[in-house]
C-alpha cells in the first residue's frame, strides 16, 4: 500500500526529514484527527518539562484552549501564549513579548515551543525557539496549508523586517511535525486558495504529474474535500522533504523552493504585507517564468499556463503601476539570496524541472527583470 492509500485508509503517513549521512533528523507525521492526539505524540517525541504553545488569536479560539485543556489533562505543564493575528506580527517586537512571556512563565532550557497555526505562527514562534535560552526545541502543529505543504517542513525560521521578509531568521530543524488536514476544513476557501499556490510551485519544480493532478483536482481542492485535500498535502510535504534532506541550508537544490518568492516577496513588501503571501508568490511565479521565457532558458507557454492555474484561484493578480514596479526593484536589492548587488532567481526550464544555473538559481540584470515588471504594470 502506497502512502497515499494509507492516509486516504485512515492511517497515519510518516515522513522522515533526513540530515547529514543519511540519519534521521525529524518525522512529519500527517493523519486525520492527529491534533486530538498531541498530547501522547508530544509525551512520546519532544518530552520536556515545561511547553509553551504558541498561537495567534484566531487560532487560540479554533484550536489553541483545547489544545491547552488536553495538554494540562494529561499531566503536562503547559502555557498558552497569544499574539495578534497577522502578517505585521512576524515582527521582533512581537518575538521580544514571546520571549519575555515565557521567561515569565519559567520554561527553562528543558522547556520546549509548541507553533500551532499557520506560516506566521511557525516561522515566529520557531524564532523564539531558536534564540530562547541559546535554543530550546520546536514541535510544528500547522493549521494553515501554507504551513502544511510548505512553511512547517525545513526548519528555517524568522521575522520581517522594514527592509523586506525573513531577514532576520535561523534554522532550526523541529522535533516533530504534526499535520492533521482536518484542520483545512475550518480554512475559508480563500485561504485553501493561498496554500494551493505552494502545492502548485511544488509541481511546478519538480512533478510535473502532481502539477496536473492539481489541476484535475483544483475544485474540489478549493472546496475542502478531505481525500483531495489529505493527497495533496501528503504529496508536498514528500517533496519538501526530499528536499530539505539533500540540503537542509539552502546550499544546493533547496534553493529550488525559491521559486516565484524572490518577486513574491519583493511585491509583499511592496504592498505593505497587505497583499496574502500566496497571492504574492502566485504572481512571482507567473513573472520568474515570463523572465525565464524572455531569457530563453524557460520553455514558451509556462507562464501561460501557470497563470491560468492561478487564475482558477481566483486570486487578484492585479499589477502595482509604475510606481510600485521601482520599488519592488528596489526591495530586490535587499532580498537575501543578493550577490553582488543582482538578485538572484529559480528559473525553470519547463514544467516540473528548474535549470540549473550557479547552483540553482540566476543572476539576471535589473534591467531583464525591470522589463519584466513593467510589462506586467502595463497590462502586456
Amino acid at each position: 500500500m502506497n502512502s497515499a492509500d494509507a492516509l486516504e485508509a485512515g492511517r497515519v503517513v510518516e515522513v522522515p526529514v533526513r540530515a547529514g549521512e543519511g540519519r534521521l533528523d525529524y518525522r512529519v507525521l500527517v493523519g486525520s484527527g492527529l491534533l486530538g492526539r498531541l498530547p501522547a505524540l508530544i509525551r512520546k517525541h519532544a518530552p520536556a518539562h515545561r511547553y509553551a504553545l504558541v498561537a495567534d488569536s484566531n487560532v487560540t479560539v479554533l484550536y489553541g484552549r483545547r489544545a491547552l485543556q488536553e495538554m494540562v489533562e494529561a499531566g503536562l505543564a503547559c502555557e498558552l501564549l497569544t499574539f495578534p493575528a497577522g502578517e505585521e506580527s512576524k515582527s521582533r517586537t512581537v518575538w521580544s513579548e514571546l520571549t519575555d512571556a515565557m521567561l515569565g512563565a519559567g520554561v527553562g532550557r528543558d522547556g520546549a515551543v509548541l507553533a500551532l497555526g499557520g506560516g506566521v505562527t511557525g516561522d515566529l514562534a520557531g524564532f523564539v525557539a531558536a534564540t530562547y535560552l541559546r535554543g530550546v526545541p520546536v514541535v510544528q502543529l500547522p493549521t494553515s496549508l501554507v504551513a502544511m505543504m510548505d512553511s512547517a517542513v525545513g526548519g528555517k525560521t524568522g521575522v520581517d523586517v522594514p527592509a523586506g521578509k525573513n531577514l532576520v531568521g535561523a534554522f532550526h530543524p523541529p522535533r516533530l511535525v504534526v499535520v492533521d488536514p482536518r484542520t483545512v476544513a475550518t480554512l475559508p476557501r480563500t485561504e485553501r486558495a493561498q496554500g494551493l499556490v505552494e502545492a502548485i510551485k511544488h509541481g511546478a519544480i519538480m512533478d510535473v504529474h502532481y502539477l496536473s493532478r492539481l489541476e484535475r483536482d483544483l475544485n474540489a481542492l478549493l472546496e475542502g474535500d478531505p481525500s483531495s485535500i489529505g493527497t495533496a498535502v501528503l504529496r508536498s510535504v514528500e517533496i519538501k522533504a526530499q528536499v530539505v534532506s539533500d540540503d537542509e541550508r539552502e546550499a544546493g537544490p533547496r534553493e529550488m523552493l525559491n521559486f516565484g518568492h524572490t518577486l513574491g516577496h519583493a511585491l509583499e513588501a511592496q504592498a505593505g504585507y497587505r497583499v496574502p503571501h500566496g497571492t504574492a508568490v502566485a504572481i512571482g511565479m507567473i513573472l520568474e517564468a515570463r523572465l525565464g521565457e524572455v531569457l530563453g532558458v524557460t520553455a514558451l507557454g509556462t507562464s501561460e499556463r501557470l497563470e491560468r492555474l492561478m487564475a482558477r484561484l481566483e486570486l487578484s493578480l492585479a499589477p502595482p503601476g509604475p510606481e510600485g514596479t521601482q520599488e519592488v526593484l528596489a526591495y530586490l536589492r535587499s532580498d537575501k539570496k543578493t550577490r553582488r548587488g543582482r538578485a538572484r532567481f529559480v528559473l525553470l526550464k519547463a514544467l516540473g524541472r528548474v535549470a540549473r544555473g550557479e547552483r540553482w538559481s540566476h543572476e539576471v540584470k535589473e534591467t531583464a527583470v525591470a522589463g519584466v515588471l513593467e510589462r506586467w504594470s502595463a497590462g502586456t
